[in-house]
């Protein structure tokens, strides 16, 4: 997997990881969490939806649960291969392109923090590129809650925790992050690339796509569901 590995992410422990350094075994062992809901209340019963970085499929199995149409999207062939009930499309999220309208896209797992400014445009890119008339792209943001800081660590109910081991400044509000996920019978690393975005960066981001927030869907706002932006609306400067 060294080869494909993107510039500045990496991973260790058990298990195949993916581009991004992402652990394959262990995103298998990661519950939903309220994502699922999240999700079925922000968009209409039974609607078509493209999940983009679907990895395991810890959110697609409780959509399909619920009666959606999910196309799962992942760079990753060793996650999709934990995939059950969904069409699965191995790909770069920027490169996308299946020539299909969808009622909603997911951009998750805080994708749109991306720091490489240009990775984050073909990300949301690809979002309106197969968007329906009316339909509406749900991203998750890091929001208004503080980044964890270096050493602390995080006990999770499954038993394992999460820990930051440092986060280097590289500017520009970019940051080199590299996190320690420790359960009982084994440890994974992950070092990854993270950009800085305040609401108004946000908010400019997605107007640069042609995008705008219609609402935040969760009280920290790490949730929002954007539609397009009237033709001829710009970006805010």
């Amino acid at each position: 997997m060294g080869s494909r590995t993107r510039p500045g992410y990496a991973g260790t422990g058990p298990g195949a990881i993916t581009p991004d350094g992402c652990a394959v075994d262990l995103y298998a062992r990661l519950p939903a969490g309220d994502e699922p809901d999240i999700v079925a209340a922000a968009v209409p019963a039974g609607a078509r939806i493209l999940e983009l970085g679907c990895g395991v499929g810890r959110v697609t199995h409780p959509l399909l649960e619920r009666g959606f149409v999910v196309t799962a999207v992942d760079e990753s062939q060793e996650m999709l291969d934990h995939v059950r009930g969904a069409r699965t499309v191995c790909s770069p999220i920027e490169s996308l392109d299946l020539g299909e309208d969808f009622d909603a896209v997911m951009l998750a797992s805080l994708l749109v923090h991306a720091g490489d400014e240009e990775v984050r445009r073909g990300l949301l890119k690809t979002c309106v590129r197969h968007l329906a008339d009316g339909g509406c792209v749900l991203i998750q943001r890091e929001g208004e809650r503080r980044f964890s800081a270096p050493g602390e660590g995080k006990p999770h109910p499954l038993g394992f925790t999460q820990r930051v081991l440092s986060s280097q400044p590289l500017g520009g509000g970019v940051y080199s992050v590299h996190v320690q996920y420790e359960f009982p019978d084994a440890t994974w690393t992950q070092t990854y690339v993270r950009r800085e975005l305040t609401q108004e960066q946000f908010e400019q981001a997605l107007g640069e796509v042609g995008l705008r927030v219609e609402r935040y869907l969760t009280e920290d706002r790490t949730w929002v569901r954007a539609v397009p932006a009237p033709a001829g609306q710009a970006a805010r400067p």
